[in-house]
């Protein structure tokens, strides 16, 4: 029996160069993982105090207007400490830090591919026949790097603990861990919709922008095949963009998440006080460290995490 034209047209899109269904199972599941976690790894160590500065900064409430007033909202208590110590009291809540990041690394680039892989099987020709071949593969790796991001809500208990430790370490005085699980329970999702509203914008620029610049920049037809220059650069473009698209929720998610487990305050409540009393800037809080140095640290992982997954895969 002859193949129908819907056949054909489906085998050709497979086929075709830049076709988005040809991106179906690039790696395998240990070289995803592996290399996400490997990147996660790194980037803890050489970044998690950048990280603390940030969300320091951000859970500040007015205008920092001395010297000496910065170096009391990042180092506290240590801020007329000897520089040792100053450095150190940058690592508060560093074991909920490496839980969290390292299972979020693993979670965001090693899960990415599977939704892209979902959405290539069943929504390729979808993707090419709305947007176009070369569009369409750039556009099914934010759609995946999105849904991936709404997801990530699952570690947000782990996420509240480490902003606690780093922002408000009183809100664990006289409880331990364990404890303040056991009496918090579902109260450490606090603010999970204004996690998943930054993370899908977020996620979306942020593999949506490295894959433009594969695509569009260095016109690559497998994005695997980028080389360490290239990922790089397309790096810097998913980051950047991410950080543009997600600051003003950040800003909201972290003092929701900061705030004493006894004192909670809603999204809705917070985002109406910063307009009131600190105006428009104040969703923008913080992004000048975060682009110079939480940028950065978006950068240094991704970049690893897409060189590294291609080169686990060929030994593996």
């Amino acid at each position: 029996m002859a193949p129908r034209p819907s056949d054909i047209a489906a085998n050709a899109a497979v086929q075709a160069p830049g076709s988005s269904t040809k991106e179906f199972r690039k790696e395998s599941t240990v070289a995803r993982f592996s290399g996400a976690g490997t990147a996660g790894i790194a980037e803890l160590l050489v970044f998690h105090p950048v990280d603390t500065i940030a969300k320091r900064l951000m859970s500040n409430y007015g205008k920092i207007t001395s010297a000496a007033q910065l170096n009391t909202v990042i180092f506290k208590d240590k801020a007329a400490a000897p520089i040792g110590s100053r450095y150190l009291s940058l690592f508060p809540g560093f074991g909920w830090a490496a839980s969290y990041k390292i299972l979020q690394r693993i979670y965001k680039y090693g899960g990415q591919p599977f939704a892209r892989d979902y959405l290539a099987k069943n929504y390729g020709n979808d993707f090419d026949r709305i947007f176009g071949k070369g569009n369409g593969k750039a556009m099914m790796h934010a759609t995946a790097g999105s849904l991936i991001g709404i997801g990530e809500i699952v570690l947000l208990p782990l996420d509240v603990l480490k902003i606690k430790k780093q922002t408000n370490p009183e809100a664990f005085r006289g409880r331990g861990v364990f404890r303040i699980i056991a009496d918090e329970g579902f109260g450490l999702y606090r603010g999970w919709g204004w996690t998943a509203a930054r993370n899908a914008p977020g996620s979306f620029a942020l593999f949506g922008g490295s894959a433009a610049a594969k695509e569009y920049l260095y016109k690559l037809e497998d994005y695997n095949t980028a080389s360490w220059s290239q990922n790089f650069v397309a790096s810097i473009a998913g980051a950047s963009a991410s950080l543009l698209v997600s600051a003003p929720l950040d800003v909201i998610k972290t003092r929701i998440q900061n705030r004493n487990f006894d004192n909670p305050e809603s999204g809705f409540r917070i985002l109406s006080k910063m307009i009131r009393h600190e105006g428009p800037s104040a969703f923008f809080k913080g992004l000048v460290p975060k682009l110079l140095m939480t940028g950065p640290k978006l950068v240094f992982s991704f970049w690893l995490a897409q060189t590294l997954i291609p080169m686990f895969n060929k030994v593996v």
